[in-house]
């Protein structure tokens, strides 16, 4: 069964009574040498649990399942479920679990299936809530090797994006102190059904098991971060000014030239490693409450 082919994806969903939800933000794919390639490049380790989020009707599913251990994937989409017990029957190293991936709670669903494993995520992000989940698997704890998703064009510019650059921002400052994003390649938007009005483009992120930057307080980091890009037109000294009210200026001032930076620099111009250096010498600065 070609999962790609776009009359077998039309009487499929047809057959089992449900179809695209633009609500879910759905695509399926069409060519199937996009899901072969991703499921070839996603993960360096055949012996790798692979966690996919979204499997759709499962074509990439499918091609995960051939090359890797095993595949636990999660799908929101519960009129989905039947179509995928019978799209994925022949394989007996995947399961699918009809869950939000934004609420399950994927340190737990590892301990219990995949303790001990090396595991990698792979995922078709829809367009509207991305960044959500990128965030939530970054974050959440569970000790994956890497992350592929195919996202928008534009998001996978910005993730990949260096310091200085037009595409440079607060995800892509955060993403950095997790792991290392690289650029795959780009999927045109005709490779999909239905088509979307943009391209799209695949982008591993080869997560650290030691981080190289280490900030005493990670929650002022992040919050740096945020405030750098928040007011991105300001100066970095008024942007932090803005977020820290008990700082003054000076005191902005000075940090920033402690560190060897313009007080005049913009946030876009600095590092992660940079933004942990100039979270550690607010540090002190700061009142316990705004830490």
């Amino acid at each position: 069964m070609n999962l790609c082919d776009i009359r077998t994806v039309r009487e499929l969903l047809a057959a089992f009574g449900t179809g695209t939800k633009k609500g879910f933000g759905q695509n399926f794919l069409i060519n199937a040498a996009v899901p072969e390639r991703i499921a070839e490049e996603c993960c360096d380790a055949r012996d790798s649990v692979i966690v996919e989020v979204g499997p759709g009707i499962g074509c990439l599913t499918a091609e995960l399942a051939k090359r890797y251990k095993r595949v636990i994937a999660f799908e929101i989409d519960k009129t989905l479920m039947p179509v995928l017990k019978y799209t994925l029957g022949s394989f007996s190293n995947v399961e699918v679990i009809n869950e939000d991936i934004l609420k399950v709670d994927l340190p737990a669903v590892l301990a219990e299936k995949a303790a001990g494993e090396r595991v990698s995520v792979c995922a078709n992000l829809p367009y509207y809530i991305t960044t959500p989940i990128l965030m939530r698997l970054v974050e959440c704890g569970a000790a994956f090797e890497s992350i592929t998703v195919m996202v928008q064009a534009e998001v996978a510019a910005r993730l990949t994006a260096a310091p200085g650059s037009a595409d440079y921002g607060a995800i892509t400052a955060s993403l950095c102190y997790y792991g290392v994003p690289k650029k795959l390649f780009t999927v045109t938007a005709g490779n999909f059904m239905p088509a979307p009005k943009v391209d799209s483009a695949v982008v591993r992120i080869d997560l650290y098991r030691d981080k190289p930057v280490k900030p005493k307080s990670p929650d002022l980091f992040f919050k740096v971060i945020r405030a750098a890009f928040g007011q991105r037109r300001k100066t970095l000294t008024n942007a932090l000014g803005t977020a820290f009210p008990t700082l003054n200026k000076e005191q902005l001032s000075d940090a920033l030239t402690s560190l060897g930076f313009d007080p005049r620099i913009r946030g876009e111009r600095l590092s992660t490693a940079e933004f942990a250096a100039l979270a550690d010498a607010l540090l002190p600065l700061l009142p316990d409450s705004t830490k």
